[in-house]
Order: structure tokens, then sequence, then C-alpha cells
């Protein structure tokens, strides 16, 4: 719905949940009512002079900050108006600025407001008196965000020099109950501004401007060394961009605000191991699909056949059926497409390319046949629980269908009879990846936590080999790895070879063979010498990993002798960047 107050510049929600405040680039600061079924506007707060750049509740809901440019703002949220208003400093390294822009304001149950600003400053703010209690210069350029700790002992903010800095409270001497703000220590993960931080009881989050989420432990929060004792640093998302047309080698892409479909080149040529074969014909960019609106593309998907492509918004559904003529593409739009059909988490079409399936962020699932041009809606399927399904999976005879929620549990059901079969046992941690074997109806589940299972749909139980890895257990460099995999699948010629991916490698299970203990080599990096050491290499174990390719958003079976992988080079990804702001070095 529209605010009524030009671009939205900050939001935040009250203690209860129950109510929204929205800051605006008129001045204005609006409240709304948040119902199950819809946002509804309740009233303004006095206008301000300038934008409202942050805001933020007090954990009782009595009063809230708002940050503008040059001054901070509170208000009493019963009758809107502004209780105070304090001026900040608009002194940055000893020379007047000409505005001191507030990017972040939080309000702690003591009554300090804690601000952040493009002048380089932390500040302290008693809310009672409107003054200004403590201030710390800690940046030479803005610091843009910041996140306090659930028990208001600590603090991070970020800036636009890419240092994150923790602030935590402590006793000024060791027999005494005084306590202040101290600034303990500087991580510099990030190359550009850090737009984005939270605090999580365990550790410190940041992201911005150069793509990465970094994940820092607080060494005095975690108890055990274990995964989370881990710094880790994410680069991409934890899902796939990508889907595959395996009949027509197409491969359709996913980016922010449109579709590309491009066509695989193929050769000729022939080689030895290793070599890489000149193309005899090209890739071919055969579509551009843009997205009207401001809207992100959430989900996507190309049937196997390649004969549709579907992608969904926040708020809209869109279907086209493709027709190929010769090196011709065109494009026919699915008109009418049922409201229910809003906001699709997931979207996966059947092996045969007759039926759609699609998950809503209500947690519904529908099904959905597809006709020469046009749609029936056949059922929809409601999950007993409410959480939305993150993961779909459809068996390849078109029996079954498995769907994975934002919780650990996974729900298969049987789409000749449209009714829940089974409920896989819960697991304490969210699935990354789930596929369905040809002929077993075997269900291969991945996890956060890097364990593997495998579930027969018709026994409704785990398989032996799933209770022997789990009785043996993983190698424990195999759990110590820190992206998730994000694909499943299977060679249709190989019934006892699982292939999966992360974004750092790629590996096939075979089932046949024993699995790896602590004391055998997971990874072998080295080439093999001979033919003997190959067919050696072959047999020692279940796991066959390679890191050749990297990082890897994408890779499947387009046939039993092709497989097909997709990179994105982080030095592409980093050439597009804005250059970070110059530090002045020692001795330059």
């Amino acid at each position: 719905m529209d605010a009524f107050g030009g671009p939205i510049w900050s939001m935040a929600v009250s203690p209860c949940g129950s109510q929204l405040l929205v800051g605006c680039e008129d001045g204005s600061v609006k409240l709304f009512q948040i119902t199950p079924d819809k946002i509804q506007f309740e009233r303004n707060f006095d206008r301000q002079k300038s934008r409202i750049l942050s805001l933020s509740w007090h954990p009782s809901g009595t009063h809230i900050a708002a940050g503008s440019i040059d001054y901070i703002s509170v208000f009493d949220v019963k009758s809107g108006s502004a209780v105070h208003k304090m001026l900040v400093d608009r002194q940055y390294m000893g020379v007047s600025k000409r505005k001191c822009i507030i990017w972040g304001v939080a309000f702690l149950s003591d009554g300090t407001v804690i601000s952040v600003d493009s002048a380089g400053k932390v500040q302290f703010w008693d809310s009672a008196t409107g003054t200004l209690v403590k201030n710390h210069l800690i940046a030479n350029a803005d610091v843009q965000s910041i996140a306090v700790s659930d028990q208001e002992d600590s603090f991070v903010v970020g800036t636009a020099e890419g240092t994150v800095f923790h602030f935590q409270l402590v006793s000024v001497t060791s027999n005494s109950s005084e306590k202040q703000w101290v600034r303990t220590k500087p991580f510099q993960h990030h190359t550009h501004d850090v737009r984005a931080v939270a605090h999580s009881p365990t550790a410190l989050i940041s992201g911005g401007t150069d793509t990465h989420l970094v994940i820092r432990p607080l060494m005095e929060k975690v108890e055990v060394k274990n995964y989370d004792a881990a710094l880790r640093k994410i680069t991409f998302p934890h899902r796939r961009l990508i889907s595959c047309s395996k009949k027509r080698h197409l491969l359709l892409f996913q980016f922010a605000h449109h579709l590309e479909l491009w066509r695989l080149g193929s050769t000729v040529a022939t080689g030895k191991n290793g070599d890489t074969l000149p193309l005899s014909k090209d890739a071919d960019h055969l579509l551009h699909l843009k997205t009207k609106g401001p809207e992100n593309i959430i989900c996507s998907c190309i049937s196997p056949c390649g004969s549709w492509i579907a992608y969904s918004t926040t708020s809209r559904f869109f279907l086209y059926r493709l027709n190929y003529e010769h090196d011709n593409i065109s494009l026919q739009r699915v008109s009418k497409m049922p409201a229910f059909l809003r906001s699709a988490l997931q979207i996966l079409f059947s092996e045969d390319s007759t039926k759609l399936f699609v998950a809503s962020n209500q947690g519904s699932l529908h099904i959905i046949r597809l006709l020469e041009g046009s749609f029936k809606h056949l059922h929809t399927l409601q999950p007993q629980s409410v959480e939305s399904m993150c993961l779909l999976a459809v068996s390849p005879d078109g029996n079954w269908l498995a769907a994975s929620g934002t919780s650990a549990g996974v729900h298969v059901y049987n789409i000749k009879h449209l009714k829940l079969h089974c409920t896989v046992p819960a697991y304490n941690f969210p699935v990354t990846a789930l596929a369905i074997a040809p002929n077993t109806n075997n269900l291969v589940i991945a996890h956060s936590d890097q364990q593997v299972f495998e579930y027969s749909i018709p026994d409704k139980q785990y398989t032996e080999w799933s209770r022997t890895i789990q009785k043996q257990g993983f190698h424990y460099l195999w759990l110590q790895r820190d992206t998730p995999i994000t694909h499943i699948s299977f060679h249709p010629k190989r019934p006892m070879h699982i292939l999966l991916h992360d974004a750092y490698m790629f590996c096939i299970i075979d089932k046949s063979l024993p699995l790896p203990n602590d004391k055998t080599l997971l990874y072998n990096p080295l080439p093999p010498t001979n033919e003997s050491d190959v067919i050696r290499r072959r047999t020692a174990h279940a796991f066959k990993i390679s890191k050749i390719y990297k990082p890897l958003l994408f890779m499947d079976l387009l046939d039993e002798r092709t497989l097909v992988a997709v990179e994105r080079p982080l030095d592409d990804i980093i050439a597009q960047l804005p250059p970070p702001i110059k530090k002045k070095k020692f001795g330059t």
C-alpha cells in the first residue's frame, strides 16, 4: 500500500509486533496497524523538516526515536508529538560539515538513545533530558548501521570503510556496579560499505556493498568448538538461481529484474581426459525477459521440455509458452493467472512437463495442469503447519511430491490421490536440497549441518544405506565444509550414484562402496599418476569429490554422458562494484 509520504527511508516494527512505523521523504512518521490479513493506516506523528532516515522503538512501546538530518527526535507514541529534539554536532575531524545524516538509531530500556551518523560518530543520548552523554569518533567515513543484542549489553556498528566495531557494556572497576560503554573489537572483513548488521546471541552478522554476508562468532558466547565457532563468509545465496531444460539443452538464468534463456554450445571434437574441446556450435542467447515494475524476481523455472517458463515476483505470477521454429523463438504469455498464485516461493515442473507445482508464501501447494497455451487448476494441498515451503522435489514418474519448509520438516504427497503420504522424521537443522531418485523413489535430503539422509517413500522409513552412514558418521572434513549442498541429482543408468554439489565442490556418492573413516584421505587434489592410480581412487571409498569448478552456482546431468556446470567467478562480481573508500596507509 502507498504510505503517501514519498520514498520510504526507514521502517520499524513495535516490540509486540502489532504496529509498524514508517519514516518518509517528506519528514512524516506514519503509524500503521498490522492485522493478520492487512496493514491499516492509523495516524501521523508530528511532521519534521527533513526525511526520516532511521527509526527505533523503546522496548516498552511508549516512545520512539527518529533519526533525520542534523537532529534526532523522540516521540510519544500515544500523543504522536515530539518530546525532545536533539541537535547533532556537524563537526567532522575538526571541520564543520554541511549536514550530518543520522543513519541509525537504537532506543534502549534505560532511555538511552544510541545514534550513528555520517560524521563517523557513535553518540549516546539521554532521551529524558535530550542531552548528549557520550561521543565516540570511530571512523573517517559514515557509520551506516547499528544493531543491539537482546540483553542490551553489547551492540555492533558498520562503517563505509568496511569495518565493523563491537561495543560492550563493562564495569568501570572490578568491584564497581557502575558500567560504561567501551569499544572492544574492530573487525575488517569487508572491502566496501557495511549497510546492514545484526546481533545474534552468539555472533555478529554484517553485510553490504561487497555482496558478502559475514558471520563472526563471539567466542566468549560459544560453549563448544563446533560449526558455530567458525568465521563464515557467505558470498552466494543458498538457493538455486538457474534451471535447466535437459531435452533442449537450455539454461534459464534468474537475475533481480530479468531472466535470460541460453542454448548451450556443442562440439563434435574428441580428446583425452582433461582436454578442453573447441566448440563446433556457440552458445545462443535466445531470450531476455524483463519484469515490469520495481519488484524483484523471487523464483523461476523452465520446464524439462523447454516449452514453458514460469516466474514470480512478490505480488505477481507469470507463465509463458515458448514456441520454437528452426532458430526462431516466440513467446506467448498465459493470461488470467489466478490470484492465489501470487508470491510464490518455489516453482517446479513435473518431469513430463504436464504439471506445474507452486509453493506460495502462505504455506499452500498448488497443482496446475498445463494445456496447449492455457492451464487448469487441479488441486491445492494445505499442509498442517502454516510455514511456507521453500524447496520442492517431484519424482520422475510423477507420483510423488516432496516439500520442505523453513523448519526441518519434509512432507511427501501422493499426487495421484492428492493427499499427504508421510512426513519425514523431524531433524534439528534446515533442509538445503532434496531430490527423489528414479525407479526406487528414495528421497535424498541434505541439511545445513552437512548431513545427508536417504528416505524410502514407498516404505516410509530411512533406507539401510542411510542408517549405516548415520551409525558410522560422515568424514570430519565433510562436516567442516561451510557452504551448504544446493542441488542433488541422479544418473539414470547408475542407481547407486548420488550427485550433489555446493559452491566449492562437486561430489558423486557411490553407495556400493565403503564409507570413508576419519583416517582416510577424503579428497586428493593431486592428479592421478597412472591407470592403476585411477582405478585405486575409484574404488577407495564412496565419496568422489572434484573441486575443478568453483564458485559453482549450478551443476546437473543433461544426459548419460553430459554434465553442465555454471561458475560465477568472484572477480567478475568485484569488477562491477564501485571503488572502495581510499584509506591512508602508514608509509605511503
